[in-house]
């Protein structure tokens, strides 16, 4: 009989509702010690939240995340809030003695997530940031690759994340839906919403990086704020390009922006090494493209590997060969993941550790785009 592993879930919006599906759907395909309960969701308003635990098949209802961290019947906390709410309650919840997921990025800046990897540390507590895009099977493939050396020394990293729904100048910030345009709430724009998943992949596939030299820019400087209802400053960056130095000599560029029309979530990236490349592309996520100069001259050239047979990452846990899977099933791969680490006592990755190494790069793209220079990264 498995154990159960209830969870208590702090948000309802679209990350709750991808976190939920992976809890409900892990033991259907993985053999796991574990089975994923879902003791109690948490959410200021208490009719949504019931509306969402009817849905969802949740077994009650919280209103005060602090009442929800401090039951008994409550095992992991799983942190969907806004960007600003989770370093306090990822220190309660280790306090308390809870396994914590948490939602991208880790914290609104560095030093508010070193006090949170000092914190989970302290209290040796399983945790675990959802930065999903590590578990798309072929960029789990691409990694596999390039661990067993298939691209040789790299000379090239280049990733970009594009959206285009903030370009009315009538769109709101602030509250519910909107509060990532809310510097005070989100911490940074794009910089930390998708360049986040763009670092987070790149460091995971090609190490650390060393340093940085960024622009952003604010397309619209003022927005009507939906709480207040007054019109602000706004202090998120709207778009984002940075060129990058890692630390095994390659270089990068990244770019992101919400100012890319025709785009709703283009993140692609591509690595070239002195051996081969890859790329993938986030719209046609069950494909790896992969050239290898070792292939015969008349036939050398990119090929589009179909990451769908039981030999490649994850893919026997589902359909039969051919049959693709696609972007909810990366959290339901988490999910799996970390209740094997649980059991085999190991650590989850990334965890709160590697995540912070990914907002310490974060905070010296915004530093160097607000000062012009060049600007070391702090390593976590």
């Amino acid at each position: 009989m498995k154990k159960p592993l209830r969870i208590g879930l702090v948000g309802y919006g679209f990350m709750g509702r991808t976190h939920s599906n992976a809890y409900r759907k892990v033991n259907n395909f993985f053999d796991l010690e574990y089975q994923p309960v879902l003791q109690a969701v948490c959410a200021r308003d208490a009719a949504k939240a019931q509306a969402f635990a009817d849905q969802w098949g949740y077994a009650s209802i919280e209103t005060d995340w602090r009442k929800l961290v401090e039951r008994k019947d409550i095992d992991l906390i799983d942190i969907c809030s806004p960007n600003n709410t989770h370093a306090e309650i990822a220190i309660a919840a280790a306090r308390a003695g809870k396994m914590i997921l948490c939602e991208k990025p880790l914290s609104m800046n560095g030093p508010e997530g070193e006090t949170m990897v000092a914190e989970v540390e302290k209290a040796k507590v399983p945790n675990m940031v959802w930065y999903n895009y590590r578990r798309v099977p072929a960029v789990t493939l691409a990694k596999q690759l390039i661990d067993q050396g298939r691209l040789g020394r790299i000379f090239h990293y280049r990733a970009k994340f594009l959206q285009d729904w903030t370009i009315s100048k009538d769109l709101p910030q602030g509250g519910t839906g909107l509060w990532r345009l809310d510097v005070n709430v989100a911490g940074s724009g794009v910089t930390g919403d998708l360049l986040a998943h763009c670092i987070d992949t790149a460091l995971w596939l090609n190490g650390n990086i060393k340093d940085v030299s960024a622009m952003t820019e604010t397309f619209v400087k003022e927005r009507k704020h939906t709480l207040s209802g007054k019109v602000e400053k706004v202090g998120i960056d709207d778009a984002c390009a940075f060129l990058a130095h890692f630390d095994n000599g390659s270089l990068a560029t990244f770019e992101s922006t919400r100012y890319a029309r025709g785009h709703k979530a283009l993140y692609t990236f591509e690595i070239n090494g002195e051996n081969a490349s890859i790329a993938w592309d986030l719209h046609d996520l069950h494909r790896l493209q992969f050239f290898d100069h070792k292939d015969e001259g008349l036939t050398r050239g990119w090929k589009s590997l179909h990451i769908t047979d039981s030999d490649h990452p994850y893919m026997k846990h589902w359909w039969v060969p051919g049959l693709q899977i696609g972007y909810e099933h990366t959290f339901v791969h988490q999910v799996a993941d970390f209740i094997e680490s649980i059991t085999k006592g190991e650590k989850a990755h990334p965890d709160f550790r590697d995540s912070l190494e990914t907002q310490n790069v974060c905070d010296a793209v915004l530093k160097s785009a607000q000062n012009g220079r060049w600007e070391n990264v702090k390593h976590a």
